[in-house]
């Protein structure tokens, strides 16, 4: 099969619709994750990108048809074969197109196209015969006449060599390679085998072989039989540089052999009107190819990660041990307050008050209590707590859980996206410890007071002023039986005056409630310490998911959109 009629039939699919759909599933591409994929290719995908919007605006159904070829392989003479008339200069030796030449064939205005070539020197094809004198003695004057219809839209450059010993007309005929629709490689029995054209262009351009000719020119220096091995040869030469299929088709500009069966697949190409998407539609579809090779072919789901180790490392840094260890003392230190012997709570004001001290004496979100502090506090000033700094092997423990997290979560991962999701998780010098002690800080660590705490209180003060009357009891009849004044009969139970065992009742049972509400006082401790530590544990998570997980799983996100994108292109 030919590569323009293999060509056609997968032009078929190469729509204008397909073709904006694969720019834009690469440009998305290049928007998502521009910074980790390869420079080179991320440039390259940006002309293509920038190419496409260009062709696709110029007006007209025009083909453009670029012959290639090395010194001395008589693509001129072809080139003059194919348009019926002496347009390009002919070298035999030298160099002699520094500059393209364009063919147009019909009608229709080429101009703007051939300024966004930048091709000066044009050239419109009528019907034979109007060449001039010189063009009636052409073979295929007849032929190119009866074509002219199929040929309207056909724009043909004659390149530079692109072996030139001039590098300017090698850059320039490069440069054309790169916006033109359709391939004719031309060359000849001596250079169809060169290293250079094989390696450096046919190669590399392999992925347009459905807009790729193989032309063997020169063929009337060969036989018959020759020609045929020659040919076989060039195929499979072909064949090795990633174009499967390619049939070679053998010319001669002087005898006109095969310009007929290579003006026919032109006629075909132009009748198709596809090629110049089919050309860029490959060109999309390589630049996506080549990114994709920077994109592995899944990610880590993050919510699956475990993170156990993570959060305990930061809750062990952010301090909440200490806080927890401070919430149980403060919760028995108010309970002390409330549920301990009435006549022992003025000890309380000896004990430091632990929240206090680290300055998370506050609830429901209203401001600290305030603080005695000096101008040189300023952690008071800024809201911050005065929990102690993380011991060295806390900050170890945070920076080795943090850094096993990115590494499960980069697993598999190129070089350039796992550093990208490191670098999503480094906030700074001492970001992550204010945004821990902020949390801590804004975590409130009371709750609503036992109604234990308000029955024994009731009880203690009861049985404190039981006793305190008791002892006025019995002051009262001390001093009456001092003044020696006659006193009532005090009442008794058994042999014990009431007044009395009102004063020891009283200290006794309050002495006794006060220890056993101690000892429950140190059960609801646990409980406080408990729910405060689940607290404290979703504020460290929450800490932990805005730092870490949450742009991890972003820089996962991105990369998943890249790669669903890029294989949108090149499907």
């Amino acid at each position: 099969m030919s590569p323009i009629r293999m060509g056609r039939a997968m032009v078929k699919g190469a729509s204008a619709a397909e073709l904006g759909d694969r720019t834009t599933a690469l440009s998305l591409a290049l928007f998502s994750a521009a910074g980790e994929l390869d420079g080179a290719a991320v440039e390259q995908a940006r002309r293509v990108l920038d190419r496409a919007q260009e062709r696709s605006a110029i007006a007209g159904d025009h083909t453009v048809v670029a012959l290639a070829g090395a010194t001395g392989s008589g693509k001129s003479s072809l080139f003059n074969a194919l348009v019926g008339e002496q347009v390009a200069e002919i070298g035999a030796r030298r160099p002699t197109t520094a500059k393209p030449t364009a063919a147009v064939w019909g009608e229709s205005d080429a101009s703007e196209l051939l300024d966004w070539l930048r091709v000066d020197a044009r050239h419109l094809v009528g019907p034979a015969g109007e060449g001039g004198p010189e063009a009636a003695d052409k073979p295929n004057d007849k032929l190119t006449d009866k074509l002219t219809d199929k040929l309207n839209g056909l724009v043909l450059l004659d390149l530079p060599d692109f072996d030139s010993r001039e590098l300017s007309h090698r850059r320039e005929a490069e440069r054309i390679l790169e916006l033109v629709d359709m391939f004719v490689w031309v060359t000849d029995p001596q250079k169809y085998a060169d290293a250079r054209l094989h390696d450096e262009f046919v190669a590399l351009m392999a992925h347009h072989d459905a807009v790729t000719l193989a032309v063997l020119n020169q063929t009337d220096r060969l036989d018959v039989n020759a020609v045929q091995v020659l040919k076989k040869d060039f195929g499979k030469l072909l064949g090795a540089d990633g174009i499967h299929g390619a049939s070679v088709l053998a010319t001669s500009a002087v005898t006109g052999t095969g310009v007929p069966e290579l003006l026919q697949r032109l006629a075909n190409a132009v009748a198709g009107q596809a090629a110049s998407r089919q050309r860029l539609n490959a060109d999309v579809v390589a630049a996506a190819r080549r990114l994709r090779h920077g994109v592995a072919d899944q990610e880590v789901a993050v919510a699956r990660l475990d993170r156990d180790a993570l959060d305990a490392s930061l809750a062990r840094a952010a301090g909440v041990p200490i806080v927890l260890d401070a919430v149980g003392r403060d919760y028995r230190r108010e309970a002390f307050a409330h549920t301990g012997f009435l006549f022992a709570r003025w000890t309380r004001g000896f004990a430091a008050d632990p929240l206090r001290r680290l300055r998370l004496d506050r609830t429901g979100g209203r401001p600290p209590i305030a603080v005695e502090i000096d101008g040189s506090d300023v952690r008071a000033v800024l809201g911050r707590s005065s929990i102690p700094a993380p011991s060295a092997s806390a900050v170890s423990a945070v920076d080795l859980a943090t850094r096993s997290f990115v590494r499960q979560a980069s697993d598999g991962l190129p070089v350039k996206w796992a550093q990208a999701v490191e670098d999503a998780v480094d906030q700074g010098e001492g970001a992550l410890g204010d945004a821990l002690d902020q949390a801590i800080v804004g975590t409130s660590l009371r709750a609503r007071r036992p109604i234990w705490w308000l029955l024994v209180n009731v009880i203690q003060w009861i049985l404190g002023v039981t006793a305190v009357l008791g002892l006025l009891w019995l002051a009262a009849l001390w001093v009456v039986g001092f003044a020696q004044i006659p006193t009532p009969e005090t009442p008794t139970v058994g042999f014990l005056p009431v007044p009395l065992i009102m004063l020891v009742g009283g200290v006794l049972l309050g002495l006794l409630l006060g220890v056993l509400s101690r000892w429950w006082a140190r059960v609801g401790a646990r409980r406080r310490t408990a729910v405060i530590g689940k607290r404290l544990t979703e504020a460290v998570a929450k800490v932990a998911d805005e730092r870490i997980v949450v742009p991890v799983d972003a820089v996962l996100d991105r990369h998943r959109q890249t790669r669903e994108q890029l294989d949108r292109a090149a499907a």
